[in-house]
């Protein structure tokens, strides 16, 4: 088999897999919109949206608080969010000076409000950082969402709202974190829209 034949079959397998990924998203579809009213609860009551996970999560995490921010479609006010993943001082300092199991836990101590929304991106449900800060979310009274995947993990049993994703690969679960993250941008600014 050529390089270019072992190209196009790596193209279309990753399109298999990707069809077979969405085609079980609808059942997800509950859990949703759990977070949706989590999500729209949270910004009616003054809250805000708090963000964090590691390498693409993170990543995904900055981008997600961003939209809410700036905006998703709709032109429309700020919506109060932020990604734990940003400060780079923060991040390293903590890290240093005590753990990076702990970076996001500190963070949720200092930022976080019993009103606030915390979502904790994990791919593997056993990120101990993510845990952690979810775990301290709980014990001030925020509502805690985890978005995971495999079996779920540990975070299964601490955030009050996990959507598990039921794949054995990162790619394909992160995929469906923003695909679900995207959906929640635009159901959230359908429902601010409603308010002006």
């Amino acid at each position: 088999m050529s390089q270019n034949d072992k190209i196009e079959q790596s193209y279309l397998e990753s399109l298999e897999r990707h069809k077979a990924l969405f085609d079980t998203m609808a059942n997800y579809h509950q859990e949703c919109l759990s977070l949706l009213e989590a999500c729209h609860s949270t910004l009616a009551q003054g809250g805000k949206v708090i963000w964090f996970g590691n390498g693409g999560s993170a990543a995904d995490a900055q981008h997600l608080a961003a939209e809410f921010v700036v905006r998703y479609k709709l032109e429309r006010g700020p919506l109060a969010s932020i990604a734990l993943t940003t400060d780079t001082s923060i991040l390293t300092a903590h890290s240093n000076d005590y753990h990076f199991d702990t970076v996001f836990e500190r963070q949720v101590q200092a930022l976080c409000k019993p009103e606030d929304l915390v979502i904790g991106l994990t791919t593997s449900g056993t990120s101990k950082n993510i845990n952690l800060a979810l775990a301290a979310a709980n014990d001030i009274g925020a509502n805690t969402v985890a978005l995971t995947g495999r079996n779920g993990g540990e975070v299964k049993h601490i955030a009050k709202l996990p959507i598990i994703i039921k794949n054995d690969e990162t790619a394909r679960i992160q995929e469906a974190h923003m695909f679900i993250g995207h959906w929640l941008c635009e159901a959230v600014d359908m429902l601010v829209a409603e308010r002006l």
